[in-house]
This record gives C-alpha cells, sequence and structure tokens, in this order.
C-alpha cells in the first residue's frame, strides 16, 4: 500500500471524486467529450519500437493492441488529471494512470462467498492442477556426432539396454551439460529443460524400462522413467487462499476494465491508420 493512500483525507477525498466523476460518466448523456487522436506518426512509432524489441515488425493485431493501450493510457490520464491526481506529484504519466485505477479497484468488495470460491476454482481447474512429477534417467545422443546414424545408433543401444548387456548406464552415449538423473522434478521444470515435447512424451511413458529414442531440443535420448506422480486437481481446501486470491484480483481486473470502458465512451477516437497498412483508412470512434 502506498504512502498516498494510507491517507484517510486523501483516501476519502479520491474516492469522493472518482464517485463523483463516474457518477456523470455513468449517466445517459450522449454528448461526445474532447477529442483523442492518435496520429500516423505516432502509430509509426509504437511499430517501431515493437520492432526494436522483438526485431521483427509488428502484426494488424499487435499494432491494433499497441494503439489501443496508447489510447487506454490517454484516456485514463485525462480522468486522472481532471480529478486532480496530478497535483503535488512529481509522478510521471503511467503514476497518475495507476492512482486512477487504484481508487477503482478500491470500491471492489474483498468478501468472497464460498460457493463463488468454489464455482470460481471448478470453472478454472486448470489453473489450480498440481503438474506431473517425474524421476527419470537418460542417455544422450548428439545429431552432431551421429549425423545419419542418430536414430539407428539410439535404437541398438536401448536394445542393448533392454536386454540387459548395455554396461554402466553412466558411460553411454554422448557428453551432455545436464545431469543423466532427474529426480521429482515437475512436468514444468523438465519442459523448462528439455523441451515441452519431451517433457509431454516423457509424462506417458510405462514406468520402469527404457523406452525411446525421445527427441529434445539438443537431439536424441534414451530414458528410463523411475517413477511419476500423475498430474492431479487439489482438493479445494488445500489451495483455497490461492483460488481466493486469483478470485479476487479476476473481480478487480473486471472492475478496472469496466471503468475505462465507460470512460473510454466519452471521448471521441480518431486514429490515423497509414494507408500502407492493409488498406486501412482513418477511423473515428463515438460513444454510442
Amino acid at each position: 500500500m502506498r504512502a498516498w493512500r494510507r491517507e484517510p483525507l486523501v483516501h476519502f477525498l479520491g474516492l469522493g471524486a472518482l464517485l463523483f466523476i463516474l457518477n456523470g460518466v455513468f449517466g445517459n448523456s450522449a454528448t461526445v467529450g474532447p477529442t483523442i487522436t492518435v496520429s500516423e506518426p505516432s502509430i509509426a512509432r509504437l511499430a517501431q519500437l515493437f520492432t526494436a524489441q522483438w526485431h521483427r515488425p509488428p502484426t494488424r493485431a499487435e499494432l491494433n493492441g499497441l494503439v489501443e493501450q496508447q489510447i487506454r493510457e490517454e484516456v485514463l490520464y485525462r480522468e486522472a488529471v481532471a480529478m486532480g491526481l496530478d497535483q503535488n506529484d512529481t509522478i510521471v504519466r503511467r503514476r497518475l494512470v495507476q492512482k486512477l485505477e487504484f481508487l477503482s479497484q478500491d470500491l471492489v468488495d474483498d468478501d468472497a462467498a464460498e460457493s463463488d470460491l468454489r464455482a470460481f476454482f471448478e470453472d478454472n481447474a486448470a489453473s489450480f492442477e498440481e503438474p506431473a512429477i517425474l524421476t527419470f534417467s537418460h542417455v544422450y545422443f548428439n545429431p552432431d556426432r551421429h549425423g545419419d546414424s542418430l536414430r539407428g545408433d539410439a535404437e541398438l543401444l536401448l536394445a542393448d539396454l533392454r536386454a540387459g548387456s548395455a554396461g554402466d548406464v553412466a558411460e553411454l552415449g554422448d557428453t551432455f551439460l545436464l545431469p543423466l538423473h532427474f529426480a521429482q522434478r515437475s512436468q514444468r521444470e523438465v519442459a523448462g529443460l528439455f523441451g515441452t515435447a519431451f517433457a509431454a512424451e516423457l509424462a506417458t511413458l510405462e514406468v520402469g524400462s527404457w523406452q525411446g529414442p525421445v527427441a529434445s531440443g539438443y537431439g536424441l535420448h534414451l530414458v528410463l522413467l523411475q517413477e511419476r506422480v500423475d498430474a492431479h486437481l487439489p482438493e479445494f481446501g488445500a489451495v483455497r487462499d490461492k483460488v481466493r486470491n486469483e478470485y479476487l484480483n479476476m473481480r478487480r481486473r473486471d472492475a478496472d476494465e469496466a471503468m475505462y470502458q465507460r470512460l473510454r465512451e466519452q471521448y471521441r477516437i480518431d486514429i490515423a491508420w497509414p494507408t500502407e497498412a492493409d488498406g486501412a483508412e482513418a477511423t473515428t470512434e463515438r460513444s454510442k
């Protein structure tokens, strides 16, 4: 909680001002307010910044998102200034936008009915699922060393491993930077080390026998899956606090988005799309 929010008078005046403005904004007036213009040079600058960061030009959908973000910031910035949130405050524009969003989120009740939490838990079960836990050993085959015989060499050693005639596993295969044995690693951790495809295939293998070859970003692997605890959804009570936090965060995001959309409707939005961008022309949005 930031210092300005801990001052009761500032908090009270801020919430009062927000309610006063929102009362006017959410009314039935159809008047179109001041214009927000997104110029062609501004859009070009957004595209240049995106290209500099990601080393490729943005898609039209990504450029739409960048423009919408700029409009969002301008709408919230103007409303924040109208509320006087910039007075005696040296923090820049984004800080003012954050203040308005904080005030909006303060209006969200932190109480959550048990039935709502359980419904949220069931609707978003994938977010609370515990990943599979895997214990395995592997033998690595380097594509650079084996060339066209990579898969054949791996399959020959697999036959020896299954027959028990391969010798010391630690001395088999090619040199590898990662360990040859992994104990009780989550499927997500394995994916971070070997790639999602490797982790997904590993989680489907039978326990107790050498199998493969399984491909990763490094090459091929023969794998001995020694233990697997399958992914599962924990009991609600075990993750209730996490569910409550996620539920309240969702409500705050929804409240913030609803406030923004209603404030945005009070502005006329002019967007000067470059003519070479998919043949787009300048567009104007008006509140309905």
